[in-house]
């Protein structure tokens, strides 16, 4: 009797989205690890790491954060403060920021359904602008600038982000009335920034700075705040994917699948402006973090926005980590306006965009 065995099944092959996934949460983790060793002051990794445990565990690990080490007692004191005061909570609304603007980003590009769409495109940021020269023009609250500062920012770019949510509410509204009204409300608000920056020339520099974007403001209280508002933001924003999905197939294919796009794009235009107005509070404008963050996970992983909105949180997060980081390695020592190092990565990033569009759509044109 002749017996007949199955063919030996295949190994199971681990899908790319689960390679692709564990490759950047190395990355993320890798460059977290290192992050603590640069800063404005040199430390020894060895004591940075030490630093680290003890406070991490309690004091159950390393009971002397420098034992072993020919570090003095009163310089190990100054390190641990440098570290865990200073290094960390800046490391980590690195962190918060970049995640809240690469899936503000990602949101918005999938509500206009355009690759070139970013946080800033509606005149968001120039709303919180104007909030923070309200502080530093007219001195109003210098004592308590850490409190203040972050709290007009928010203000201005919350009440740019209604009057924008205002317009799309509109009868005979569209995807282009909102990126014209945004653009002419950008214009206008840089319009009275002028102004207002005319009233005392001195308070430019400091809001000039402050354009550029910066992490002076971390501390573990501003970190708690806004950890806090962006993880129930970003939750929020990752619920839409499905929704988004559709809208891409147009409006009235989602509109047979149960969904609304015009109440979807309100709620989506609302969250990705809460999150963004706070990232502008804390940290001014970075710009490109949200533009380039969804089109690198759109390349690794497909256009699936069930994927794309938490995994552009999760590369904005490298993102901004990774230039705070090259502004310390560039420039020892001080940490210049991480802007402009968003800005050295993203402008070419956008040229290419631009180039891709060209190629694919002239609009009419030879």
């Amino acid at each position: 009797m002749v017996t007949s065995s199955a063919p030996p099944r295949p190994a199971p092959r681990v899908s790319r989205s689960v390679v692709i996934g564990l490759s950047i949460g190395a990355i993320a983790v890798l460059v977290f690890v290192l992050s603590p060793l640069l800063g404005s002051v040199s430390v020894p990794p060895r004591d940075v790491f030490q630093i680290l445990l003890h406070q991490l565990s309690g004091g159950a690990l390393f009971a002397q954060p420098c034992a072993g080490t020919p570090v003095s007692p009163r310089l190990c004191g100054a390190y641990e403060v440098i570290v865990w005061q200073l290094y960390l909570p800046e490391i980590l609304l690195a962190l918060i920021v970049g995640a809240a603007l690469g899936i503000s980003g990602g949101a918005l590009q999938g509500v206009f359904r355009n690759p070139l769409a970013d946080p800033f495109l509606l005149g968001i940021s120039s709303g919180g602008t104007i909030g923070a020269a309200i502080i530093y023009v007219y001195q109003f609250e210098v004592a308590r600038a850490d409190l203040f500062l972050p709290l007009f920012a928010f203000l201005g770019s919350v009440t740019t982000g209604l009057v924008i949510l205002g317009i799309a509410r509109g009868r005979f509204s569209s995807v282009e009335t909102l990126l014209l009204a945004g653009v002419a409300l950008a214009n206008l608000l840089s319009a009275i920034l002028s102004l207002v920056l005319l009233y005392n020339p001195v308070g430019s520099e400091q809001v000039t700075f402050w354009l550029l974007g910066g992490l002076g403001l971390a501390s573990w209280t501003i970190d708690g705040i806004a950890f806090g508002a962006i993880v129930v933001l970003a939750t929020l924003l990752s619920l839409h994917g499905r929704e988004l999905n559709l809208i891409q197939l147009g409006n009235d294919i989602a509109q047979s699948a149960g969904v609304d796009a015009r109440r979807v794009r309100l709620r989506l235009i609302l969250l990705a402006s809460m999150a963004t107005a706070i990232a502008v509070a804390f940290t001014g404008i970075i710009g490109f973090v949200g533009l380039v963050s969804p089109h690198i996970v759109r390349r690794l992983v497909g256009s699936d926005y069930r994927i794309v909105l938490p995994g552009a949180a999760v590369v904005g997060a490298i993102f901004l980590l990774g230039a705070r980081d090259v502004s310390y390695l560039v420039f020892p020592g001080s940490l210049l306006p991480i802007g402009i190092f968003t800005a050295f990565a993203g402008v070419p990033f956008f040229l290419y965009l631009l180039y891709r569009q060209r190629q694919s759509s002239t609009m009419g044109l030879p």
